[in-house]
C-alpha cells in the first residue's frame, strides 16, 4: 500500500497462529491457498503496520506518541517509555522478561513508580509517571534509549537492543540509580514470596518529543493500543476502540481499515473464531483482500482469487 491506501484491503493483527494453535482443517486449507511467510525475528507493532500501509515511521517520540494516546492529549516535553521488566542473571548473560498485562498489576506499579519519583526525582532532573500499567520517565535533558519496547528484547539479551551513540553515558547513570532504587522494595519482596517475578529495571525506550499534528490518509484503525491511537491522533486520522468484531470494522468503513485483537485475549479457540469471521468478510466481498499479521511472525495475504489454489491443503508454516 502506499499513502493513499488501498481501499479494499483489511489489514488485521491476530493472535499467535502457529504451534498447533491452528486446529481446523477448513482454516488450515484456506490459509494455505494464501501467500504466507514467516518473519525471521520479533518486530514492532507500528513499525510492522507502518510497512505494510506504506506510511512513515517516527524517527523518535514512540513513548510520546503512546502516551498522545493514552491522555488524548501531545505531550510538550521529553519523553521516554519506562516500562517494568525483570532482569534475571543468567549463567554468562542477563535475560530479560518483559512484564506486560496481566504480568504485572497497577496495584503493584503504583508503588514502584512513587518510590521513584520521591528518590530520583527531588532535582527535578528526571519524573517518573504511571499510566495503568505503561510508565514514563521525562527528563530535561534527552537521553539515549533504546528503539524498541520491551515485548521485542523478551527473552532476550537486552545488551543486544541497549543504545548507542550521544547521550549513553546518561542512559547508563539513570538505568542504574533505578536499579539500586528497586532493589528489595517492599513490593518486590512481596512479589518474590509469592513466586512472582520482581520488577528490577525499566526498559527505556522510545524516547524524543512528540511530533507535531498533521493530516495525512490512513484507513480508519480499531485497537486498543496507545501507541497506534497516538500515531492515527498524530495524523488527524480515524482510531476507535477494537469492537470486538470484524463485522462492525466494515460496517464503520467501507474503504477498507486496519483491526488490532487485543494482545490479552488469548482464550481456546478465539483465533480460530477470527479467521471464520474474516473467511466470511472475504467470501461476502465486504473485503476483497486480506493482509494477517499474527503476533508469532506469521503473516499472510489472502485474495479471494486464492480459492482457485485448490490443491493447497496445509503449508508447514501453520505447524
Amino acid at each position: 500500500m502506499n499513502a493513499s491506501y488501498d481501499k479494499n484491503t483489511a489489514l488485521v493483527v491476530l493472535p499467535p497462529g502457529r504451534g498447533g494453535r491452528l486446529q481446523d482443517a477448513s482454516l488450515r486449507a484456506w490459509l494455505a491457498q494464501s501467500e504466507l511467510s514467516l518473519a525471521t525475528e520479533p518486530r514492532e507493532l507500528l513499525a510492522q503496520l507502518t510497512a505494510e500501509l506504506g506510511l512513515p515511521y517516527p524517527q523518535e517520540g514512540l513513548a510520546a506518541l503512546r502516551m498522545w494516546g493514552q491522555t488524548g492529549d501531545r505531550p510538550t516535553v521529553w519523553i521516554a517509555a519506562a516500562d517494568p521488566v525483570y532482569l534475571e542473571p543468567r549463567l554468562d548473560h542477563l535475560c530479560l522478561h518483559a512484564l506486560r498485562r496481566p504480568g504485572i498489576e497497577s496495584s503493584d506499579l503504583r508503588p514502584l513508580f512513587d518510590h521513584l519519583q520521591e528518590t530520583l526525582a527531588t532535582d527535578k532532573r528526571f519524573g517518573f509517571a504511571r499510566l495503568g500499567s505503561n510508565g514514563y520517565l521525562r527528563a530535561e535533558q534527552p537521553i539515549s534509549t533504546s528503539t524498541v519496547p520491551a515485548y521485542v528484547v523478551d527473552q532476550c539479551d537486552p545488551c543486544e537492543f541497549l543504545p548507542a551513540g550521544e547521550h549513553t553515558v546518561s542512559h547508563r547513570n539513570i538505568l542504574s540509580e533505578i536499579e539500586m532504587s528497586l532493589h528489595e522494595h517492599e513490593v518486590n519482596e512481596r512479589r518474590v514470596a509469592e513466586g512472582k517475578q520482581p520488577v528490577n529495571s525499566l526498559w527505556l525506550w522510545g524516547g524524543g518529543m512528540a511530533p507535531d499534528k498533521t493530516t495525512r490518509p490512513q484507513p480508519p484503525l480499531f485497537s486498543d493500543d496507545p501507541l497506534l491511537a497516538g500515531y492515527w491522533e498524530c495524523a488527524t486520522a480515524v482510531c476507535d476502540v477494537w469492537p470486538g468484531n470484524f463485522g462492525a470494522c466494515a460496517e464503520a468503513s467501507l474503504h477498507g481499515f486496519v483491526a488490532v485483537t487485543p494482545e490479552t485475549d488469548l482464550r481456546h479457540g478465539t483465533m480460530e473464531s477470527y479467521l471464520m469471521e474474516l473467511r466470511d468478510l472475504l467470501r461476502s466481498k465486504r473485503v476483497h483482500r486480506l493482509i494477517l499479521l499474527f503476533r508469532d511472525g506469521l503473516r499472510a495475504d489472502v485474495r479471494r482469487s486464492q480459492t482457485l489454489k485448490f490443491w493447497r491443503r496445509d503449508n508447514a508454516l501453520l505447524d
